[in-house]
């Protein structure tokens, strides 16, 4: 394999920018039940209360991501951002 096939190896291998937001909006779902985290400007949609075990669950899942995608990365030898 050429550098430049590497590269674009490295390149094709990335994930879509949009992948990071679909799954903390996957998590904010699974755990907090809401639509989107979009900003609604209305107190009724924007504010939600949060059981602490719900916050800590969604936290531990999202670090698992981060620790998969992390682990991944290391995997193909493509930096971590």
């Amino acid at each position: 394999m050429t550098p430049q096939d590497a590269a674009l190896l490295v390149i094709e291998t990335k994930p879509a920018p949009a992948a990071p937001k679909a799954l903390i909006l996957e998590i904010a779902t699974r755990h907090f039940f809401v639509e989107t985290l979009e900003t609604r400007n209305s107190d009724q949609l924007d504010f939600h209360d949060v059981a602490v075990c719900a916050m800590r669950a969604a936290l531990e899942d999202a670090f698992e991501a981060g620790r998969i995608a992390g682990a991944n990365a290391t995997r193909r030898g493509t930096p971590h951002r």
